[in-house]
């Protein structure tokens, strides 16, 4: 199991356990956070926007140029912007925190 912890918009945070494989779309959505992935993890939206916490960005694989693309329409990215459905948990990331924007 991998340990996550999610802060949402008010700052509250909740932790949760999530498969190996899974995404953090998935692990969130499953937590209640709220996280719509109106695409489905297609990367044709951006509702699944999180910021990863910095210490966690380089165990994550880099985003596509797909992905980029979609975090430049959002209005509040930064470098630690992600799409939540891109991010595949692995044991590496036990331990992440993903903000809420």
């Amino acid at each position: 199991m991998i340990g996550l912890t999610f802060i949402d918009r008010r700052g509250d945070a909740v932790s949760i356990q999530a498969m190996p494989g899974e995404t953090l779309l998935r692990a969130g959505q499953r937590a209640g956070q709220p996280m719509e992935g109106t695409c489905g993890g297609q990367m044709a939206c951006a509702t699944c926007h999180v910021l990863i916490d910095a210490a966690y960005l380089d165990r994550i694989a880099p985003p596509l140029a797909e992905e980029e693309d979609m975090l430049d329409l959002v209005p509040d990215a930064t470098r630690s912007s992600r799409l939540a459905c891109q991010v595949f948990l692995t044991p590496e990331l036990d331990g992440l925190t993903a903000r809420l924007p």
